[in-house]
C-alpha cells in the first residue's frame, strides 16, 4: 500500500514543481547519491572483506578479541556517527587542537585541515558504521570455505595473495553482494547524517521538498526515483549471485580442523592494527565524544523532556516489535505448513519494506492514513455531528505502521530461520498422537520457537528505537522519541545536549551486537 500510494501521489499530484526539480534538484541530488553509494560501497567492501579474511584465515595477536570488536560499530546509528565526527574533527576538537599544539599554529588560517562536512566526510562516517554488514556476511562465508580450496590452490603454485583474489573472493561473492546491498539500502535510508554534513542526496531532497517547499507531489516524484535505486540494488545483488553455485564443508569439525596462515614479524602486528582501526573509528570515537559530553550532563538523565522521549521510544518500539513479530510468525508458519508458491510470493512481497527508505515510506504511509482520517471525519460530521480528528495519521500509529513495514523483513527472517531448525517430523509426530494443528502449534512449536521469537522482537525493538528518517516525518506535534530528540538538539548545534539520549540509544544498540557476538562465538573455532 505505501508503494502504491507513492505512485498515485506522483502521478496525480501535478507537474508544477517538476521543472524546478528537474533543473535544480534532481541532477545534483542524483549525482551526490551515486557518489555516496559508490564511495561507501568501495570503503565498506575493502574494510569488511579485508578484516573478515584476516580473522578467518590468518593467525595473529588478539585475533579472537578483535573479531568481536569489529562488530561494535553496528551499535552506532549513522546520524550519531555524523554528530560525533563533526565534533571530533572540528576546530575546537581534540584532533585539530593536538595538531595546532604540535606545530605551533595559532588559528585556522595558518594551516589546512580536511573538512568533514563534505561528500568525502559522509563516506567516512557511513562507511565506519556500516562495514560490519559486509564483515559479518563475508566472515561466515570464509569460515564455511575452510582451508580445503585454499590448500589445493597452494599445491598448484598459487601464493597467499593469489589464493585470496582468485579463489576465496569469488567463492565469497554471494555474501559480499548481500552485504553491499544492505549497505546501499542503509545509505539510501540515511537522513540525519547527510543533512548534518550538508550533503544533498535524494533522501534529503525528499525531506526538503516536502517540509521546506511544501510540495508533497514533488517529494513523491523524487521518491519514485529512489525506488528505482532500490530496485537496481536488488537486481544487481540477484544478478551477481545468479550463477554462483558451490558446495562447502559445513560441519563443525571441518571448521575446527582448519589451519590458518600464521603471520610473523611486522605482518602480524600490521594485521592486528588493520583489525583494530575500524572499531576505533566506528565505535570508540563516537562513544568518546558523546560519552564525554554526557558525563558533564548527568542531571539530564532525569529531565522530564528526556523521560517523555524515552517513554515514547519504548512505547513505539514495543508496539512495533509485537505487531511485526505477530505478522512475521503468521507468514513463517504459513510457509511451513502450506509450502505453496502463492504463500512464498506473498511473504516476499510483505518483507519488501526493508528496501524502501524511511523518507519514502513516510510519504506512502501518511497519504492513505490521512485519507482514511479525513473520510471518516467527514462521514461522522455529516451524519452524527461528531468530529474524530486525525485518529491514525495524527498519532504514533503512523510511526508504528511505517516501522512495522520497514522491519518486518528482520522479524520474518529470524522467525523463519527458527522454524527451519525444527524438523517437520515434529508436526507429523504430534498429529499422529491426536493433536490438532492448533494444539501442535500451541503446545509443541511455540515453546521451541520462544528463543527465535524473543530475538526477533528484540531486534525490531532496537532498530525502531534508532529509526529517524520515517519518525521525523510522521511524528505528531510535541511528540519526540530519543532519535528525534537527538536530531532536534543537533540541528540547533547543541550536540552536547543531544549526547544524553544518544548514549541511551548506543547502549540499547549494544544488545543485538552482543547477541551477534555470542552467536559468532558459539559457531566458530578456537
Amino acid at each position: 500500500m505505501p508503494v502504491i500510494a507513492i505512485l498515485v501521489i506522483a502521478a496525480t499530484g501535478g507537474t508544477d514543481s517538476w521543472p524546478h526539480l528537474l533543473q535544480n534538484v534532481i541532477p545534483r541530488a542524483t549525482m551526490r547519491t551515486l557518489l555516496l553509494l559508490a564511495g561507501v560501497g568501495a570503503v565498506t567492501a575493502a574494510v569488511g572483506v579485508g578484516t573478515a579474511w584476516l580473522v578467518a584465515s590468518c593467525d595473529f595477536p588478539l585475533r579472537r578479541s578483535l573479531s568481536a570488536l569489529l562488530v561494535l560499530p553496528l551499535a552506532i546509528p549513522s546520524y550519531l556517527g555524523a554528530y560525533a565526527f563533526a565534533e571530533f574533527f572540528s576546530f575546537t576538537g581534540p584532533v585539530q587542537s593536538a595538531y595546532r599544539g604540535l606545530f605551533g599554529f595559532q588559528s585556522s588560517r595558518d594551516y589546512w585541515f580536511p573538512e568533514v562536512r563534505t561528500t568525502g566526510g559522509a563516506v567516512l562516517v557511513l562507511a565506519s558504521v556500516l562495514y560490519p554488514y559486509i564483515y559479518l556476511a563475508t566472515r561466515s562465508m570464509f569460515l564455511m570455505q575452510g582451508r580445503a580450496a585454499a590448500d589445493v590452490a597452494r599445491t598448484l603454485g598459487a601464493g597467499p595473495f593469489r589464493v585470496f583474489t582468485r579463489v576465496q573472493i569469488p567463492m565469497a561473492r554471494p555474501a559480499i553482494m548481500v552485504g553491499l546491498t544492505l549497505v546501499g539500502m542503509e545509505t539510501l535510508n540515511d537522513i540525519g547524517a547527510v543533512e548534518y554534513l550538508g550533503v544533498q542526496t535524494l533522501t534529503f531532497s525528499i525531506f526538503d521538498t516536502w517540509l521546506n517547499r511544501g510540495s508533497l507531489a514533488g517529494a513523491a516524484q523524487i521518491a519514485c526515483i529512489m525506488l528505482l535505486f532500490v530496485a537496481a540494488l536488488l537486481f544487481i545483488e540477484r544478478a551477481a549471485r545468479r550463477s554462483q553455485r558451490f558446495t562447502s564443508q559445513k560441519t563443525t569439525a571441518a571448521v575446527q580442523n582448519s589451519v590458518r596462515l600464521k603471520l610473523s614479524g611486522w605482518k602480524k602486528w600490521a594485521a592486528a592494527l588493520a583489525c583494530l582501526l575500524p572499531p576505533i573509528i566506528g565505535f570508540v570515537v563516537p562513544v568518546y565524544v558523546l560519552g564525554g559530553y554526557a558525563l558533564h550532563r548527568l542531571e539530564q538523565f532525569s529531565s522530564t523532556r528526556l523521560l517523555s522521549a524515552l517513554w515514547n521510544s519504548v512505547f513505539v518500539s514495543a508496539s512495533t516489535a509485537i505487531i511485526a513479530v505477530g505478522v512475521a510468525f503468521v507468514l513463517a508458519y504459513a510457509a511451513r505448513i502450506t509450502r505453496s508458491q502463492t504463500t512464498a510470493v506473498a511473504s516476499r512481497l510483505a518483507s519488501f519494506g526493508y528496501g524502501v527508505p524511511g523518507t519514502v515510506l513516510a510519504i506512502g504511509v501518511l497519504f492513505p492514513l490521512a485519507s482514511f482520517d479525513n473520510a471518516l471525519d467527514a462521514f461522522l460530521r455529516a451524519n452524527f455531528g461528531v468530529s474524530t480528528g486525525l485518529l491514525l495519521s495524527g498519532t504514533g500509529f503512523a510511526i508504528v505502521y511505517a516501522c512495522t513495514v520497514r522491519f518486518l523483513t528482520m522479524a520474518e527472517g529470524t522467525i523463519d530461520a527458527g522454524f527451519h531448525k525444527l524438523s517437520p517430523h515434529l508436526d507429523m509426530a504430534s498429529r499422529t498422537l491426536g493433536r490438532t494443528s492448533t494444539q501442535t502449534l500451541r503446545s509443541v512449536l511455540l515453546p521451541m520457537m520462544r528463543p527465535a521469537t524473543l530475538t526477533a522482537a528484540l531486534l525490531v525493538f532496537i532498530e525502531t528505537m534508532k529509526e529517524l528518517s520515517a519518525t521525523i516525518l510522521l511524528r505528531p506535534f510535541n511528540f519526540n522519541t530519543l532519535a528525534t530528540l537527538v536530531y532536534e538538539d543537533a540541528s540547533r548545534a547543541k550536540v552536547e545536549d543531544a549526547s544524553v539520549p544518544a548514549i541511551i540509544i548506543v547502549v540499547a544498540g549494544l544488545i543485538p551486537v552482543f547477541l551477534v557476538s555470542r552467536s559468532l562465538d558459539g559457531g566458530r573455532e578456537d
